[in-house]
């Protein structure tokens, strides 16, 4: 299992190839990849990698996928007997990232799950127009 730990927006975050996470607000537009490089950890099957504090040659790119807002957080002061109260809400701005790939030193880690899904459906593309071209034939 290929995971690396990043940093992004003063917070260390794991992460795994296709999967996506919310994280602070990033200044890119959506559908934009993203390739951030303040790579703290990679971990490739047997072989890790630590930094100090960040692995040289080790990035990881994703696809943001959209900007929203996060659930609102309640903030009430209140001081006893002296009838003063504040309640004050607050939504953080996050974006949506899919990481696609993990990089270490040239070579890329991908989803395995994600490959096997694009070969299927691959095949089921090519099982869609043969029975398409049987359906031909036989009319």
């Amino acid at each position: 299992m290929t995971y690396a730990i990043i940093e992004t927006g003063g917070k260390q975050l794991r992460v795994e190839p296709g999967r996506f996470y919310d994280i602070e607000r990033l200044s890119v537009e959506q559908d934009e990849k993203v390739t951030l490089d303040s790579v703290l950890f990679v971990q490739h099957d047997d072989g890790i990698a630590i930094g100090q504090p960040f692995v040289d040659g080790a990035t990881v790119e994703g696809t943001v996928l959209r900007h929203l807002r996060d659930r609102k957080i309640l903030v009430y002061k209140m001081k006893p007997k002296k009838k003063t109260r504040k309640k004050r809400g607050h939504r953080q701005e996050i974006t949506r990232l899919m990481i696609n790939s993990i990089s270490l030193n040239g070579s890329v880690f991908t989803s395995d799950a994600a490959q096997p899904n694009a070969s299927a459906a691959a095949s089921s593309d090519a099982e869609v127009e043969s029975s398409a071209e049987t359906a031909d034939e036989a009319q």
